[in-house]
């Protein structure tokens, strides 16, 4: 079963396709984050942007929000294949993308196969190979490990989530995970507590078993 829990952040072609938003410039709050952003390659940069771009675009939609998925497309190579897509991309987008190669699109996939669970769904996904990296958009209660340990222990479903609903002490987080088929991956953490865009924590591995999760529909 996938590990999707996060680290915690500190306090403070047969899926139809809708796009999200053209690529804009985003930033990475908080110094490490930031600073590691700067210092990586131009295609961990164009991944990390992607992500910071898509968190906002959900938490735009509010709280308690079913999972969702976003395709990563490299913009420049997409115009090479189909210039028609000018037409629906912001011009900025466009000009952007003849200099900046590694510069991504992130477009939201519908109609998502029925599955019982996260491990489910993301068995039945596979990509052509004009999608260049994918994003997946997904919410859990955080408790702290002891509590954790006894919610493990509750064998009944509905039980459990009764448990962990009604512990003052969890946490609402919102998990945003983007990785590319060359491996690259980048995480955006929003909680309810701090529900503000300066709050979101990012970083490379902050859920690793939701990246490699992800990272297998490539596979």
């Amino acid at each position: 079963m996938t590990d999707d829990t996060p680290t915690p952040p500190p306090d403070p072609d047969s899926v139809s396709r809708r796009a999200v938003s053209e690529p804009s410039p985003a930033s990475a709050p908080g110094t490490s984050a930031a600073n590691g952003v700067r210092s990586a390659s131009p295609r961990s940069r164009a991944l990390a942007r992607a992500v910071a771009e898509t968190e906002v675009h959900v938490a735009a939609f509010g709280w308690d929000q079913p999972v969702r998925v976003f395709a990563l497309a490299r913009t420049a190579e997409a115009l090479r294949t189909d210039p028609d897509l000018a037409e629906f991309l912001d011009a900025s987008a466009v000009e952007e993308a003849r200099t900046d190669l590694e510069l991504l699109t992130v477009v939201e996939q519908e109609g998502l196969p029925a599955a019982a669970d996260l491990e489910h769904l993301l068995a039945q996904l596979a990509w052509p190979e004009s999608v260049h990296g994918a994003a997946i958009s997904v919410e859990r209660l955080v408790l702290p490990p002891a509590a954790q340990e006894e919610a493990d222990a509750i064998a009944d479903a509905a039980e459990r989530l009764a448990f962990l609903q009604a512990r003052p002490d969890r946490e609402d987080i919102r998990m945003v995970v983007g990785v590319l088929r060359s491996g690259e991956s980048w995480c955006a953490l929003r909680s309810r507590a701090h529900d503000d865009d300066a709050s979101v924590y990012q970083g490379e591995q902050l859920v690793p078993g939701l990246v490699e999760a992800l990272a297998t529909t490539f596979l």
